[in-house]
């Protein structure tokens, strides 16, 4: 398969992306990849997105001399390293990958196009409540961006809180309260483990184009 690496640097960290091309994919390219088994059934463009994130995961491993390629978890999670923490992301035919050197380290990391705003309007009552959607109404950004940053903050958050919870979490376990020009804070409206009800959380974003990357790192 095609695929053109580069980087960026969000909140100090550095983004490993990843464009790739589904229509140059074949079977062998998973042969690269220790779980190839584990995607036998997965259809084509799963397979592509898979790959490409750990394409963007094994760049992000070997710029802190991790020479290893995350495997799958039981509940699709990407299996790290001894004393690394990370996370990938995809959307359309675009993949990202951060990691940091911190076995507790809260971390998540996720992209998206930006929504229409007749998406926008169709979905929101599956992403915020009418407190956010008010909220999010007064922040100054278009109403489709501002819903898609939460949409894409809670996808993060719930990433960077899975090795603690061991669970999906519904978008209503997080809101929004607060957005500016490079940071969106959620807070927890249900425990999640050790972190209780009412702690805040705040995640970096950036967009790009038609794109948008959202991304929490939080160091234990």
């Amino acid at each position: 398969m095609h695929t053109t690496h580069s980087t960026f640097i969000l909140a100090g960290h550095t983004v490993h992306h990843i464009t790739f091309d589904t229509a140059t994919f074949a079977d062998a390219d998973l042969l690269w990849l220790p779980h190839h088994a584990d995607l036998s059934n997965a259809g084509r463009k799963r397979k592509a997105e898979h790959l490409a994130g750990r394409i963007a995961a094994a760049h992000a491993l070997g710029a802190i001399n991790e020479r290893v390629i995350p495997g799958i978890g039981p509940s699709g999670e990407p299996l790290w390293p001894e004393g690394v923490s990370g996370s990938i992301t995809h959307s359309g035919t675009q993949a990202m990958a951060v990691v940091v050197r911190d076995q507790h380290a809260l971390i998540g990391i996720d992209c998206e196009t930006i929504l229409s705003w007749n998406e926008a309007v169709a979905i929101k009552e599956g992403i915020v409540n009418a407190q956010e959607d008010a909220s999010l109404s007064r922040t100054g950004y278009p109403y489709a961006l501002a819903l898609t940053l939460a949409f894409s903050a809670k996808e993060s958050l719930f990433k960077a809180l899975f090795p603690e919870v061991k669970k999906y979490m519904g978008f209503d376990c997080a809101q929004a309260t607060a957005l500016d020009e490079r940071t969106l804070t959620l807070t927890l409206a249900h425990p999640a483990g050790r972190y209780h009800q009412g702690v805040s959380f705040t995640l970096a974003w950036q967009r790009t184009d038609d794109n948008i990357c959202t991304m929490i790192v939080e160091r234990q």
